[in-house]
């Protein structure tokens, strides 16, 4: 039995969207377990999450004394399940935070390959599912607890069950009730969870199919009577409860402080021209980025087809409004990345030409040189990691196998190689490497040496909370307790001088010493963690004070 027998076996039915999922969640685990806390909306995320299940207050959101109000509350009550279910909140396992962006991961590769089972076959989906759940930013997305990997699961579910019931409408058939149920689930969660983003996809891509079609008939297959009852009985209770708690405070802003200015300007530092993502598409759908210049052969070639047409209204229009937005972070575009898959799973089932072919081969390669040069820089310059070599390997199996393979006209041997090099290589990247470089992890090495010294207040030796100078990065918050002190260093002399630990960035040293007066002549700190605070990209030194007796400077 060939390669591709097998795999039209294995996706038959159920199994095929369950394969990709397992696909998404083997490439999402490393990730997952072995990163510390990351800088900065990961640790807020989580930050505000220990806080209500400490606090018990599910409606309102904060990190530490300040209200949260950008997002909706959907990504912190499944963090805090996800929390209560594995794990408990005084441990502060990051891991357990990132399961439900693992899960989201998983319910987007599945429900690319169930979405496209309908018009391209289940051999076919399935890669287009496995490709989306392997590509180098839907699978690093899994292992951050955030809102753009549940995100991505409930804008691909929605987008999936229409068009299902797209391609039914249009062929005379009749759509399904879990389809249109799946649909409105889809939607909801997306609400739930990130606000505006997954209706303004679903109603650019109806908008363009009006446009195109000229027929609206089939919108009335999609159940827009109990539908809309369903996702107002999932978003109304929490979006009133949250109104009557902040008298409307968090409307204005969510909306006039978090995305209007994004709108409107490069909010954060993070203003990019247009044609950013066109840019670093190659790289971030690594390593299926050689069957690119196919999709775009297909989406030309068959653009009357129905399943094409609407692939086509999902990914351009909702493409151009994230470029012409200002603010710009890679992750944004992530709910059309299945379209994209089911463009390039869709060519590789036709013979694709031979000027395609090269085209797709030499970007998958220039691609692969890409990340192995910036692999050996990121790694010389912090440390020397074990499994460099591993996932230099990897690259290169990736970029050299699936650029052969692609060139010779074995288009899904040329996927399963890059697909494999790339996991082998992403797995080595973040489960290896990254956790190697010492010198990012400037919190979690913080928080490691105040519980070797014997004063975190967490493990109950010293009274808290900690008080920490001229460093305020949400991590060490959530690393040390909720009630940790930020501050400037009269503050951590503060904390010192009431029998309290206190942790000072060597810019703040000379206040602190000052505030302390005349035991600061000779109180010395019982550690130092030097490194790179990437998130301002600057180096620091944390200086590490037990309160007690003075004690000497580690070496």
């Amino acid at each position: 039995m060939t390669l591709a027998e097998r795999l039209e076996d294995w996706s038959r039915g159920w199994r095929g969207p369950l394969l990709a999922a397992v696909v998404a969640m083997i490439a999402g685990l490393p990730g997952l377990l072995a990163l510390p806390p990351l800088d900065r909306d990961e640790s807020r995320f989580a930050q505000a999450t220990v806080q209500m299940l400490e606090s018990g207050d599910f409606v309102t959101i904060h990190f530490q004394n300040e209200p949260r109000f950008k997002k909706p509350v959907g990504i912190y009550w499944l963090q805090a399940a996800a929390v209560a279910a594995v794990s408990r909140v005084e441990n502060r396992q990051i891991w357990a935070f990132r399961l439900p962006s693992l899960a989201g991961a998983m319910l987007a590769a599945a429900a690319c390959a169930w979405g496209a089972a309908t018009f391209l076959g289940a051999r076919f989906a399935t890669i287009a599912g496995a490709m989306l759940g392997t590509s180098f930013l839907l699978s690093t997305e899994a292992g951050i607890a955030a809102t753009d990997g549940v995100l991505s699961g409930a804008v691909t579910l929605s987008m999936a069950a229409l068009a299902r019931l797209y391609c039914a409408a249009i062929e005379g058939r009749p759509g399904g009730a879990r389809t249109k149920a799946l649909f409105w689930i889809g939607m909801a969660l997306a609400i739930i969870v990130k606000g505006p983003i997954g209706p303004m996809v679903v109603l650019a891509t109806i908008l363009a199919l009006l446009v195109f079609d000229r027929k609206a008939s089939w919108l009335r297959t999609i159940g827009w009577n109990w539908g809309l009852i369903l996702l107002v009985a999932v978003v109304g209770p929490w979006a009133m409860a949250i109104t009557v708690e902040t008298d409307g405070a968090f409307w204005g802003s969510a909306i006039g402080g978090d995305l209007g200015p994004k709108l409107v300007s490069g909010d954060l530092g993070h203003g990019q021209p247009p044609g950013f993502y066109l840019a670093t598409l190659s790289l971030l759908i690594f390593p299926f980025c050689l069957m690119l210049p196919g999709a775009a052969w297909r989406a030309w070639r068959d653009r009357r087809e129905p399943w094409v047409r609407f692939t086509l209204c999902w990914l351009i229009p909702s493409w151009l409004i994230f470029e012409a937005v200002p603010t710009k972070l890679v992750h944004y575009p992530l709910p059309l990345y299945g379209a994209l898959t089911w463009l390039m799973a869709g060519a590789m089932a036709r013979p694709i030409p031979e000027s395609v072919r090269r085209l797709g081969a030499a970007l998958v390669a220039i691609c692969a040189i890409a990340f192995v040069a910036l692999g050996v820089g990121v790694t010389a310059r912090f440390t020397t990691a074990v499994g460099v070599g591993l996932a230099l390997g990897g690259l290169i199996a990736a970029g050299a196998g699936g650029a052969i393979f692609l060139w010779r006209g074995r288009a899904i041997r040329a996927v399963a190689m890059a697909g494999a090099g790339g996991l082998v290589a992403h797995a080595a990247i973040l489960g290896w490497i990254a956790p190697d470089l010492a010198g990012l992890w400037l919190s979690s090495r913080a928080a490691d040496a105040l519980s070797a010294a014997g004063a975190n207040p967490r493990g109950g030796v010293t009274p808290g909370p900690v008080a920490v100078a001229g460093y305020a990065e949400p991590s060490l918050v959530f690393l040390l307790g909720s009630d940790t002190e930020l501050g400037d260093g009269v503050t951590a002399a503060a904390a010192l001088r009431s029998g309290r630990p206190a942790i000072v960035e060597s810019r703040q040293e000379a206040m602190f010493r000052a505030a302390l007066g005349d035991p600061g002549k000779t109180v010395a700190p019982v550690v130092a963690v030097a490194g790179m605070d990437y998130s301002n990209n600057r180096s620091d030194i944390l200086l590490i004070y037990r309160p007690g007796p003075a004690a000497e400077a580690a070496p």
